[in-house]
């Protein structure tokens, strides 16, 4: 068992600024020389990015769904004997989902701080801050916090009315010199803010305004099962795409594939000529949709990538690496590009989000656990060898594509949840 202080930044709903808080509270604590650790509750890539940055250290996926309470667990319990603090960001609202943050947040004893946007409110915030407190009263709650506040008068409005019993934690005015700006997926990444370290500055500037300080108390964190994993891919050496357009990549994923004996090499679709002297490749989701002129026109690239498919060797391709592989793919404006032409269709970005949820996959070799959510439509001319199966209906989910060593699909798999599964894929 280990102590260290703790605490999961929650709110009402979505776009509260929960990753401005978190980042702000993670470089408070970093600019003073603490360690900080800090995790997101769900399947996020881009708010870890931020976080990432702001706490100086890697960002690890908390769900108790997708990894399973014993990963979680184990996962907190190394935190705790490396950190000062360790935040975890929720997702959504505090409630929403099953499982929810509030969920995780009781299973490990970690006290939540609701953070309420209080833009268009005023004395109702009080009515959501003591709803928020009261909901659920086996929860650790340690108070709730005013974001995008307009005036000192407005403060005052606010706490004049918000009972004791919230725990009234302070306000935070607005400043769009603070908050990140987004996209469709979510957002903005955080290589593309160029000004993300004055951000997090003024956000952590905020945050010492406030009386969060006051409520981070210790947590025990206790180690899970937490077996070897087998040596699977001893002496493979894997490629994983990491640019701009390649970026939605787990850190547990490449941890368990190092440890189960994988060499992992980085390279650059945008940028580089050929693979590196590799076995597998592993593409990520991420974004070709916004770089179609370089992808299409390294061909040099795309030739590499087909000597790699015909010599049999195998291909790891999720979401938007799916969509690199397809033979074009047209952005929301209608621009067309041809892309590496590995598998047989096209995919056309949508003005609305096409998919979203939690599916399982069930290969040869046991069943993985991951999601899915994105916003092209695609058409494929091959058989999928089978589909996804959703978490809360028994639709069919996301097909999966399989041809030669060429894996592919919408999904976005949490290989912990079963390395015995993955490893085949990196090593046929």
């Amino acid at each position: 068992m280990r102590r260290c202080r703790a605490l999961l930044i929650s709110a009402p709903a979505s776009n509260q600024g929960k990753t401005t808080i978190t980042a702000g509270i993670a470089y408070s604590h970093k600019r003073r020389g603490q360690k900080v650790r800090v995790f997101k509750t769900g399947p996020d890539f881009l708010d870890p990015m931020i976080l990432e940055r702001a706490s100086g250290n890697p960002v690890y996926q908390l769900d108790l769904w997708m990894n399973g309470e014993d990963d979680c667990r184990q996962l907190l319990y190394e935190a705790a004997c490396q950190s000062d603090l360790i935040l975890v960001e929720g997702v959504m609202g505090l409630f929403d989902g099953k499982p929810s943050s509030a969920d995780l947040a009781e299973c490990f004893g970690i006290p939540v701080v609701v953070v309420i946007d209080a833009g268009s409110m005023a004395q109702t915030f009080a009515a959501v801050g003591q709803g928020m407190a009261s909901f659920r009263p086996s929860l650790p709650f340690a108070g709730v916090l005013a974001n995008n506040v307009a005036s000192e008068r407005h403060a005052k409005m606010i706490e004049e009315v918000i009972p004791n019993t919230a725990n009234f934690l302070g306000t935070v005015f607005r400043n769009n010199e603070i908050a990140f700006p987004s996209r469709h997926l979510g957002l903005v990444q955080a290589g593309e803010i160029a000004d993300i370290d004055q951000r997090l500055i003024k956000a952590a500037n905020a945050m010492e305004s406030t009386t969060i300080g006051d409520v981070l108390q210790d947590v025990d964190f206790h180690p899970g099962p937490n077996p070897a994993p087998e040596s699977l891919l001893d002496g493979v050496t894997i490629a994983v795409a990491k640019d701009a357009a390649f970026s939605f990549l787990y850190e547990a994923n490449l941890r368990l594939l190092q440890n189960m004996g994988a060499r992992i090499s980085f390279f650059s679709p945008l940028q580089d000529k050929r693979l590196p002297k590799t076995d597998s490749v592993y593409l990520p989701g991420g974004y070709p949709e916004l770089y179609l002129d370089q992808l299409e026109n390294n061909l040099d690239m795309k030739n590499s990538l087909h000597e790699h498919y015909q010599a049999g060797k195998s291909i790891y391709a999720e979401c938007g690496g799916m969509l690199y592989l397809l033979e074009s793919l047209k952005d929301k404006n209608g621009k067309e590009a041809k892309m590496a032409g590995l598998l047989p269709g096209k995919a056309v970005m949508q003005p609305r989000l096409a998919s979203l949820g939690y599916q399982s996959a069930e290969l040869p070799n046991g069943t993985l656990r991951g999601h899915t959510f994105h916003y092209s439509s695609i058409d494929v001319n091959l058989e999928p060898i089978c589909f996804g199966k959703r978490l809360y209906d028994a639709s069919p989910g996301e097909p999966i594509y399989r041809s030669k060593g060429l894996f592919a699909s919408y999904l976005h798999l949490y290989f912990p949840s079963n390395p015995t599964a993955i490893a085949p894929v990196f090593n046929s």
